[in-house]
């Protein structure tokens, strides 16, 4: 960029405090250009016996123009209501296929896929020879089946698909046809809602009863949204043969989950009824479960779940109607569902919590006791008649249990296998090991009572994944495998008993991330995938996980980043941004252990500050935040203490290796991230400036709990109050940078937020620049939102941090 046309840009930046700025999108330094710029590699799948591997391309970013497509936010969906489909949907534009046994880079692209192809809903046939997935065309979504062996794609029906709720595509078991969601013949014209003339006021009523709700967004807020969210999720079920051909299987309802039997022989779906509600989402409205045969006759209706409005307090809090109403996995044709047993109330004392019960056909009455769990009930896994393994957790005590259990004896106590604090990394014994039964579906992979686990490995010493084998009827475990590199990060994705072969993926800091199979019995490693490295310009720089102490003693991490080129014998004192995320602990001992691990690729995305290396800053990425709450003492009652602590122990770490000038330090954050670059702004004078993007800022516009937090405002005053910073403005007299999505659609960070902090701290003149992106939500997609994110995050730290005046 010419000087001249800097000090232009500059000065546009820097000027009219007092107005708006109208300014086109920008685009950041070439040093951070080159890397945001790359393609990215694709997505794997590989079929269970793994003869054939199927490779997903797509970019990296949509276009301001994709985001600018009509949408329509209803019930918590956001919707192309053109099209029919999630107007968020990730897409995939190119797939590749080859024999697992093949060389990497033998891969042959699918033939027959339509020009521009924009697929999702990829979805293996029960034999995994066939792939059906859909394409969004410019006036629908179609849909089409992909051959693996012979890697052609072919089209099944026109643009009639109904992908705007989940289960679009279900296989039927013999693999011959598909029930898929299709749009109606008599669905009515939406109503345009900006345009239409009101009937009559938008009435809300309270009969009493406490409904202590998040602040969702997207939600109904009218009549005419209740119209327009109807007519979108109504859909008709058609069975579709694999030469096209389309009958109708149910009628026109509002469908949400479909799912056959492990045999087949039924199909269980749930429907969403009326009234709607406008203070929840879809997800709470009221549905019915009902089990049809294959043939699409009504066999039992198993469960009629009211609007959910109204729950008990706290995280823990549930329905008292059926729920989690699932197959079990292991069975030809059984329902498996859960119920509570204190009234879904979480303050209720309760010897157990839930009792899960299963259901043979026809499926009528309460069916039989399986288990009762102590806590929360988390899930079954099941193995076969006589083994499987449920889970349970409780929110409050962080405490997880696993138990091994005999569905074919119901009153038989289970055992427990693991009686964990689920934050309590170093502990954990890692997920069991699944594998395909006769019907297709994941079940556990069992040798007899010996079942297999999968950890992440996170030590005091490093990280080393294992995979062990456990005799469930004792608990007793035995080590099958360990990684041993220090140099190089080694996860374990999948193992087959039979064969003794890991799927593993290893990556280092300069090696993307690579598939291969390490086979236990010989001792050899294949190389699956061959993907390069796309950011060669982080080739060399130095990358650590460094350990330091807080005042109190807490130990604390984060990897350290230098500058591309450091010297770090002359140690030139640089600018640096150190960013985090806070995290809630009951224990300190949880809070102090280290899940960073230095040979993890350095892999730089939107949303990082790793590309800051390249114009010569130092980054402290993902620092340790933990807010400790032990005993009856909850994390937040003392937030900002321990914010601040963090903090300073991490910038004194860093300024005692010698690498940085502590008055040139940089805080940023994303979320809840931001919620902490405020607050440390506002009550530390530890930093030159700061970034925060999507946050709140003022929680008594969340008065019915945030994050991590159970008690209501009101319950709590004094802790909402002294968290916001929205309410302590007047102490903010460092540089901050805000930055918020105008289509936010995460609880809480509405863009109000941002906009009336930034009011704040405008009127009691601070130094602060809000940058609305349009058309972004929390997350943020277009490539010209994310080049101009990066290029107004760069000319802030430019200003405020590496040229900062000193002081006087």
């Amino acid at each position: 960029m010419k000087t001249s046309t800097l000090c232009l840009f500059l000065a546009l930046y820097c000027s009219c405090v007092h107005a708006q700025l109208n300014l086109d999108y920008q685009q950041p330094p070439e040093e951070i250009l080159e890397l945001v710029d790359v393609p990215l590699a694709p997505t794997v799948l590989m079929d269970h016996e793994r003869e054939h591997m199927v490779l997903l391309y797509r970019d990296a970013y949509k276009t301001i123009a994709d985001l600018s497509e009509t949408e329509l936010r209803l019930g918590g969906l956001r919707i192309d209501p053109k099209r029919n489909i999630g107007s968020r949907t990730n897409y995939y534009n190119d797939v590749k296929v080859r024999s697992v046994a093949a060389a990497p880079g033998t891969e042959q692209a699918l033939s027959g896929l339509p020009e521009n192809p924009r697929l999702s809903n990829i979805t293996w046939s029960p034999d995994q020879r066939l792939i059906a997935m859909t394409h969004t065309a410019d006036d629908g979504v179609e849909l089409w089946l992909a051959d693996v062996a012979t890697a052609t794609a072919r089209k099944l029906t026109g643009p009639t698909v109904n992908a705007n709720m989940r289960d679009v595509i279900n296989w039927d078991e013999d693999g011959r046809s598909l029930l898929v969601k299709m749009l109606p013949d008599d669905r009515e014209p939406l109503i345009d809602v900006a345009s239409a003339v009101p009937t009559g006021p938008t009435i809300s009523v309270a009969d009493g009863e406490k409904a202590q709700n998040r602040t969702y967004q997207d939600l109904l807020s009218n009549p005419n949204d209740e119209f327009n969210f109807e007519q979108l999720a109504r859909a008709v079920v058609h069975r579709v043969d694999l030469d096209g051909n389309a009958t109708e299987f149910l009628p026109a309802a509002m469908y949400d989950g479909v799912s056959f039997s492990p045999d087949g022989e039924y199909v269980m779906v749930e429907t969403i009824e009326r009234p709607f509600s406008y203070i929840v989402p879809y997800s709470r409205f009221p549905t019915t479960t009902t089990v049809y045969t294959r043939g699409g006759d009504p066999v039992q209706t198993v469960a009629e779940l009211p609007l959910i409005e109204v729950l008990p307090q706290g995280f823990m809090s549930t329905t008292t109607e059926r729920r989690s109403i699932q197959w079990r996995a292991d069975r030809p044709a059984t329902l498996v569902y859960v119920r509570a047993l204190d009234g879904g109330d979480p303050e209720r004392e309760a010897a157990y919590r839930d009792e899960v019960f299963q259901l043979e056909a026809p499926f009528s009455g309460e069916g039989e006791s399986l288990l009762k769990t102590t806590n929360r009930y988390a899930g079954i896994l099941w193995g076969d008649d006589d083994v499987a393994v449920a889970y349970d957790r409780w929110f409050d005590t962080r405490n997880m249990k696993v138990y091994a259990f005999d569905p074919s004896e119901g009153d038989a106590a289970p055992r427990v296998l693991f009686d964990l604090n689920y934050q309590d990394n170093y502990s954990d014994p890692g997920n069991f090991v699944t594998t395909r039964n006769e019907y297709g579906s994941e079940v556990l992979a069992l040798d007899d009572a010996v079942a297999y686990l999968i950890g992440d490995g996170y030590t005091p010493e490093g990280q080393f994944p294992f995979l062990n084998e456990i005799d469930l009827e004792s608990g007793e475990t035995e080590n099958l495998y360990t990684s041993a590199y220090n140099d190089k990060l080694e996860e374990l994705s999948d193992y087959d008993p039979e064969s003794e072969r890991l799927l593993v993926r290893i990556e280092s800091p300069i090696e993307y991330p690579n598939y291969y199979f390490r086979n236990l019995d010989a001792d050899e490693l294949q190389q699956l995938t061959a993907f390069n490295n796309p950011f060669q310009s982080l080739q060399d720089v130095h990358k650590e996980v460094i350990t330091y102490q807080r005042d109190d003693g807490l130990e604390l991490n984060g990897t350290l980043y230098l500058p591309v080129g450091y010297d770090r014998q002359t140690k030139e004192k640089v600018p640096l941004i150190l960013w985090a995320y806070p995290r809630e602990f009951k224990d300190k001992a949880s809070a102090a252990q280290s899940t960073s691990n230095p040979n993890a690729f350095t892999y730089p995305y939107y949303g990082s500050p790793i590309y800051w290396v390249t114009r010569g800053y130092a980054v402290l990425d993902d620092a340790a935040f933990p807010i400790v709450g032990e005993g009856d003492e909850e994390p937040n009652d003392s937030f900002r203490e321990q914010l601040v602590a963090n903090a300073k122990a991490a910038i004194d770490a860093v300024d005692e290796m010698g690498y940085i000038d502590r008055d040139r330090v940089a805080v940023g954050g994303h979320s809840y991230g931001a919620f902490m670059v405020a607050n440390l702004l506002s009550h530390s004078d530890l930093f030159a400036a700061g970034i925060a993007r999507s946050g709140a800022y003022n929680r008594t516009l969340t008065p019915f709990g945030f994050q991590s937090e159970q008690r209501n405002y009101w319950e709590a005053p004094d802790v909402y109050n002294t968290m916001s910073p929205f309410m302590h403005a007047e102490k903010m007299k460092t540089p901050l940078l805000l930055i918020h999505g105008e289509a936010d659609n995460n609880s809480g960070t509405y863009p109000l937020q941002s906009e009336r902090y930034f009011n704040a701290l405008k009127g009691l003149g601070a130094t602060v620049r809000l940058v609305m992106l349009p058309k972004e939500s929390h997350g943020y997609r277009a490539k010209e939102s994310i080049l101009h994110l990066l290029w107004e995050q760069d000319r802030w730290l430019e200003e405020h941090v590496k040229n900062k005046e000193p002081m006087r």
